[in-house]
């Protein structure tokens, strides 16, 4: 009863901490909901300028690629080697896409609160902000990651996948459930701690020194940012490996 209590409270913290938010918000309602309007509208942005980069980079393929798609290329074999990695040789095929598609969304929207003008556009309230700079971003991408790993155990070994909660004894049963808790929420704090305080270290130099100063500080900011996608891309790909792999 103490481990249902405590998932129950856990899914009410995931609720409660979707109101945590710093400075002032831009809100749109749609439906009955509430919805940060910044929080789209820079996701919308991130994904043009994904979705364009890639139409542009492959509009015309070459047997011998060269330059944007040369770029693309080497990403895709990046991409593939930590998916390889990760998940093994057999498995890491279908999921090359997903692990792409969550490392390249946090890369852009890390990037994008350090090199794009956000402040040129003027909202009612608040400001734009890298996506990722929200909590509610990063427990979306979380949750996807869980429902991702979920799903890939369950398809390779169906409701046998429930027999790892008792391996390699059934004495760390309660341990082993609550891991599957605590895997979104350090996936979702570590992204959006690095990257708020990222943008709060920056925005000091900024405002007292606008010039010389805080340079070196921005591109210690793109260096972080590039290694979060990184590290959330690496563990998604394990926590999806680890769902599949087989125990004995």
């Amino acid at each position: 009863m103490d481990i249902i209590q405590f998932s129950i409270n856990t899914l009410n913290h995931f609720d409660e901490i979707s109101i945590v938010e710093v400075g002032q918000h831009f809100y749109w309602q749609i439906g009955g909901f509430q919805v940060h309007a910044q929080v789209l509208i820079t996701s919308w942005i991130v994904i043009a300028i994904l979705l364009s980069s890639a139409t542009i980079a492959v509009r015309d393929p070459q047997i011998v690629p060269t330059g944007a798609q040369n770029f693309v290329e080497y990403v895709l074999e990046f991409i593939r080697d930590l998916a390889r990695t990760q998940i093994g040789e057999e498995e890491y095929g279908p999921w090359v896409s997903f692990i792409g598609t969550m490392f390249l969304f946090i890369f852009v929207s890390n990037w994008s609160g350090a090199l794009l003008p956000w402040g040129i556009l003027k909202l009612p309230h608040g400001e734009l902000a890298a996506p990722t700079n929200d909590i509610n971003t990063t427990v979306a991408l979380a949750l996807l990651t869980s429902v991702a790993y979920f799903y890939a155990g369950l398809t390779k070994k169906g409701l046998g996948y429930f027999g790892r909660y008792i391996q390699p004894t059934p004495i760390l049963l309660p341990i082993n459930i609550l891991e599957d808790f605590t895997k979104p929420l350090s996936l979702s704090f570590r992204l959006f701690g690095n990257i708020l305080a990222d943008e709060l270290v920056v925005a000091v130099p900024v405002s007292l020194v606008p010039l010389v100063v805080p340079i070196p500080v921005m591109f210690l900011g793109l260096f972080t940012s590039g290694i979060q996608a990184l590290i959330f891309a690496t563990l998604a790909a394990a926590y999806i490996g680890e769902s599949m792999e087989n125990h004995h």
